[in-house]
């Protein structure tokens, strides 16, 4: 069965097409009286607008992109969930697409992004991008992108990240007030923003604040890569006192080594993490770590979406900030 059209409104109501079609915009012209007649005959008739139509009017759909490294990951599910559950608020539909990390993969998502007139798109770049051509690509066609997490370095674009550089000093600190001495402390891939920013603030905050702590630094690039790490160190039979984790990814590679190992935490090594929150409830003892909500990142990034489709010309970088919540691995 075909949609019910305006047409068919009007000729019920005995209205033009235009007052049928500007009643249901909710335009200031037409009378509220007008304008609840309309509307319940549209829902009766179960009449749903021409999306093809709005597109080649608008030149945008109501649609929005987002793209992310891996949808298995639980800060970038907590992430698509809250801008779904936003978008939805505001009458938008999501196209969810995964990169798989994959430089080629990421291009082709654009592309169809870009054929699909996507009103605007989230997007998290992959570990190795460099050419920022397919994303500027965009703008010239007027679609705005918010970049979250792992962001290029590039100035002049809309972005919202964790404030990552308070993450590493609150991780470091925590350390500190343990007073652990000798860590272990794994990083994610050295080429990512994320990454220097927590990275550079972790070391230098034990540099200006306790230079006597040994710091044992490695780079993993998955979680498989973080569980080789620990062993490959802990078979050793050296003295970490404590084992730090960038990210949920890493964590989950680290507590699997530890079960192997059949380390006991805290009284064989403590653990602290970076993370989104959901991961560190599942062991016992619970782990210490800083949260970095990807639910509230959602949040801020729809809202920077919404100024920029709205008008607003203010390119910025906003940051959520950090918290610690203590658990019994530190």
């Amino acid at each position: 069965m075909t949609n019910t059209t305006l047409k068919k409104i009007s000729e019920v109501l005995g209205l033009s097409i235009s007052t049928i079609s500007r009643a249901l915009k909710n335009h200031p012209d037409i009378s509220e009286k007008t304008k609840k007649k309309v509307v319940e005959l549209a829902k009766a008739l179960d009449y749903e607008p021409n999306a093809s139509a709005i597109q080649l009017r608008t030149k945008h759909s109501k649609i929005f992109g987002l793209m992310v490294p891996t949808i298995s990951n639980f800060f970038y599910d907590s992430f698509i969930a809250s801008v779904e559950e936003e978008s939805r608020k505001q009458g938008f539909s999501l196209i969810i697409l995964q990169s798989g990390d994959d430089i080629e993969v990421e291009n082709e998502n654009l592309k169809l992004c870009r054929q699909n007139r996507v009103t605007g798109l989230f997007a998290c770049l992959c570990s190795n991008t460099r050419d920022m051509s397919g994303f500027l690509k965009m703008n010239e066609l007027e679609i705005k992108t918010v970049f979250f997490d792992k962001v290029p370095d590039m100035e002049g674009l809309n972005k919202v990240c964790m404030a990552d550089t308070r993450a590493g000093e609150i991780a470091a600190d925590a350390i500190i007030q343990a007073k652990m001495k000798n860590i272990l402390s794994i990083f994610g891939n050295s080429n990512l923003s994320i990454t220097k920013k927590r990275e550079s603030a972790y070391i230098n905050y034990f540099r200006f604040k306790s230079p006597d702590v040994k710091l044992q630094i490695e780079h993993c690039c998955d979680t498989e890569n973080a569980k080789q790490v620990v062993h490959q160190y802990l078979n050793k039979k050296n003295t970490f006192d404590t084992i730090f984790c960038m990210s949920d990814e890493i964590l989950i590679g680290v507590m699997k080594a530890i079960q192997e190992l059949n380390l006991s935490i805290p009284n064989d090594i403590s653990v602290i993490a970076i993370s989104n929150g959901f991961i560190p409830t599942l062991f016992h003892p619970q782990v210490t770590y800083v949260e970095t909500s990807g639910y509230q990142l959602g949040k801020l990034a729809f809202t920077q979406m919404m100024a920029c489709i709205s008008g607003s010309n203010a390119l910025q970088e906003l940051t959520l900030e950090s918290k610690l919540v203590i658990g019994g691995s530190l």
